[in-house]
This record gives C-alpha cells, structure tokens and sequence, in this order.
C-alpha cells in the first residue's frame, strides 16, 4: 500500500467523521416535487444485498451492518470485492425482525454479482418505485426514527400523494459521524392519489 493510498484513505475517514461523502455512490433518481419539506423522488430497478436479522432495532441493523459488508467484502464464492454505497436501509421484518439492505453499485446486475457465501444473505431486484423522503441529522436510535416516520405520514396528509407501504429509514454516513452532520432520511413508497 502506498503513501498515497493511505494519505486518501485517512482523508476519507476524516471526511467521514465530518460527514462528507466522498466517492460513495448512490442510486440514481429523479425529484418529481418538493412539499412540505419532503422530495418526492422516482427511483429506477436496482438489485441489493439483503439480510433478515432478528432481535431490537439497533442490534439488528448492526448485525445486517456486519453480515452485508462480509458479503461485500468478499465472503462470497468468487470472492469478489464490491464497493459500498449508501443509503444502508432498514425495516421491520417478519415477527420482530428486521431487514436490513445494501444496495449494490449500479455497474451490477442480478446476472453478475457473486452468489454469497452466508445463506442469510440474499440478492434481489428492487423494482422502480417513487417514494416520498425526509431528510434528518442527528440522532438516529429507535426513537427517532419512529418521530421522523410518523412526521413524515402526517406531512403527505392532504397531498397528492398516499403512502403505499411501510416507512423505511436510510442511513448515508457510518455511526462515528459526528450526529449533527449525519445525512438520514425516512421514506415511504406512494401513489398518487
């Protein structure tokens, strides 16, 4: 490893506690409106990374946290290495589990990513979907999320739009980021009414 490849790899970790983003893709989207401090984005297909996780909500997104990066980080059977990306996503699952998800870099296909060595680990295609998003800082335990998704269902109250599934919390920046430079955001699938 070069010194310049561990000047750019502390660089980035120091970005990362200040909450820059530097290099990290993203899934692509269109913003159809702006309302109430929500955006209302369309998304195109994707293919993810996910895993089933029982337990409390922190616990769970933590372990999916683990369990997709070994994926990632090459516990699969070519032992191929993928980039992260963000958002990581988390929702209620089955029971009182959780399903955590990392969407693949968009270079990937269904057809092309390598088959994961961990049974709990399961590819998927994420079809084109619109959602409408709340962007938050800080805090992002339970609680808070719970607060922002409820903010985020009263304030599509009387649009033109109707959520159409359960809110998901996204997550952009690792946990050492210092909270108030956190980038995460609260989203719901919806239709138009």
């Amino acid at each position: 490893m070069g010194l310049v490849t561990i000047a750019t790899d502390v660089a980035k970790g120091f970005g990362s506690l200040v909450g820059i983003r530097s290099g990290t893709e993203e899934p692509r989207y269109d913003v159809q409106e702006k309302i109430r401090g929500l955006e209302i984005r369309r998304y195109g297909p994707r293919v993810a990374a996910e895993t089933t996780v029982p337990g409390d909500e922190e616990s769970a997104r933590n372990a999916g946290f683990r369990r997709l990066a070994g994926y990632i980080f090459g516990a699969n059977v070519s032992k191929s290495k993928i980039a992260m990306t963000s958002p990581v996503s988390q929702v209620g699952g089955p029971g009182d589990s959780w399903v955590v998800r990392f969407y693949m870099p968009s270079k990937w296909t269904m057809e092309a990513l390598p088959i994961p060595k961990d049974q709990n680990v399961e590819l998927v295609e994420v079809p084109g979907e619109t959602v409408a998003a709340l962007r938050f800082t800080g805090d992002r335990g339970p609680g808070a999320v719970a607060a922002r998704a409820a903010e985020l269902l009263r304030a599509l109250d009387d649009t033109a739009w109707v959520p159409n599934g359960e809110p998901v919390a996204w997550f952009y920046d690792p946990p050492w980021t210092i909270p108030f430079l956190r980038r995460n955001e609260v989203v719901v699938r919806v239709a138009a009414r």
